[in-house]
């Protein structure tokens, strides 16, 4: 399936109506098909007005408490899988401050208990120190000041062990030369500190490593509720949980091929001392 960006938000309104007309088509009223889907009315009324955005599971079972010909079946649900999909193009973060996209991210990790992170080509902002990260927004727009500090403010994130971090680093993510050479030794450095917290896992998948699955992008998933993908444009956001079980499946086995604890430890020290 193909779209649009700017489908992506007119795609939930398009839902809401056509959930709304199929129901009507059908003779039933809110209530009814509620009962037939196991669901509240309310929540069958917020789907239809688009308060709420339905995931593709409680779509199927409306379709088929409806018996919706399988050629609706086939636009409805394309509907509902974009609208369960969010596109957050970098220019409109850089328009209404990189800061605000910090909070954002604060939200979710406030929100999540279980975060996972593949990063195949740089270091992320939870783990990277000052000139590290300005370095890393040298060619965005503005005074990266206020973002810098936002990011060095959501790093205290780390130290609160009722959530638990896997950090998945490709050695290229870690020798990629965003700074020179001996300040990204500390940065290396910072990564083996981190490695120590109790509820926090850094795994490093070393080069030359055979793994049939090319790496593609840098995501992020939370819990098993929401993944986040990112390319130089931006970064698309996945609510669907097939989406989400794929990103999952996808880092699982990524993992299998990476060092992790003392021997992640080990290969971070080697390349610190390279670059030192």
């Amino acid at each position: 399936m193909t779209f649009e960006p700017e489908q992506l938000g007119q795609s939930r309104t398009d839902l809401a109506e056509k959930l709304r007309e199929l129901r009507k088509r059908a003779g039933l009223t809110g209530d009814r098909l509620a009962r037939r889907c196991n669901m509240s009315q309310s929540q069958i009324s917020k789907f239809e007005t688009g308060k709420k955005t339905p995931k593709l599971v409680d779509v199927e079972r409306i379709l088929r408490a409806l018996d919706t010909p399988p050629e609706l079946v086939t636009e409805v649900t394309a509907l509902a899988r974009i609208a369960n999909t969010e596109w957050q193009d970098k220019r409109s973060s850089w328009r209404r401050g990189m800061e605000k996209r910090q909070t954002e991210l604060a939200s979710l990790e406030s929100e999540a208990t279980e975060l996972r992170y593949f990063l195949p080509a740089m270091i992320t902002g939870l783990l990277a120190t000052p000139e590290y990260i300005r370095a890393s927004l040298s060619h965005t727009p503005g005074d990266p000041s206020k973002t810098i500090t936002r990011k060095l403010e959501r790093q205290a994130v780390l130290y609160d062990t009722t959530k638990t971090f896997t950090f998945l680093l490709t050695e290229q993510a870690i020798r990629w030369a965003v700074v020179p050479r001996s300040a990204l030794a500390v940065q290396i450095d910072r990564l083996t500190s981190v490695s120590h917290l109790p509820n926090i896992r850094i795994g490093v998948i070393p080069m030359g490593t055979v793994i049939p699955r090319g790496p593609m992008n840098t995501f992020t998933v939370y819990d098993d509720r929401l993944a986040t993908v990112e390319n130089f444009t931006g970064r698309m956001v996945f609510r669907d949980p097939r989406d989400i079980s794929e990103y999952l499946a996808v880092f699982t086995s990524f993992e299998r091929h990476a060092l992790l604890g003392g021997e992640a430890r080990e290969l971070l020290e080697q390349c610190a001392e390279h670059y030192r």
